[in-house]
């Protein structure tokens, strides 16, 4: 999509990666007008403003890490989001909070507790496993955690799900 619109623009590029186009010429007003209209018509944003960029980046690399990863690295989250996005991990925190309202642990928390509730949903994994898996300490502070960001325990949650499924098969 991005690499068609830069073709409509007469617009070549060096780099093309998801959520970053590298210029091999500069952009004028109007084309970068262009562009923003069309992707925004798809959908997508054009993010000219490094902070948002660099947001943006932390935001895919926390998503990616904790739902789309087999297994989370078992390095510090600071030094792994530090490396993937190169920047000195203080740095990238003190802008997240600042844009987000909240901080990067924060966010990784609400993270890890909805993979928590599509991990119970599923029904594969007992709650000592999805402690294991997504590296908590116990399953208290797992549960902990859980209830704090939701008002529930897990065992209830997961019992809530299951009325509700059950409710479901009545119809």
């Amino acid at each position: 999509m991005v690499k068609e619109e830069l073709k409509k623009l007469g617009l070549h590029y060096l780099v093309l990666e998801l959520g970053v186009v590298e210029l091999l010429e500069d952009i004028t007003k109007d084309q970068r007008l262009e562009l923003k209209k069309n992707l925004s018509k798809s959908g997508l944003e054009l993010m000219e403003n490094k902070k948002s960029i660099l947001i943006e980046k932390i935001r895919n690399v926390i998503v990616e890490m904790i739902h789309y990863t087999n297994e989370i690295p078992k390095v510090n989250y600071s030094d792994y989001i530090s490396e993937k996005v190169g920047y000195n991990y203080t740095y990238l925190a003190n802008i997240f909070s600042e844009v987000k309202g909240i901080t990067i642990q924060q966010f990784i928390i609400i993270h890890k507790i909805e993979k928590v509730k599509e991990l119970l949903i599923y029904d594969e994994l007992n709650l000592t496993e999805i402690a294991y898996k997504l590296h908590y300490s116990s399953v208290a502070h797992l549960s902990n955690q859980f209830k704090k960001i939701t008002g529930l325990t897990p065992t209830f949650y997961k019992k809530l799900k299951e009325k509700r499924k059950q409710s479901l098969e009545d119809l």
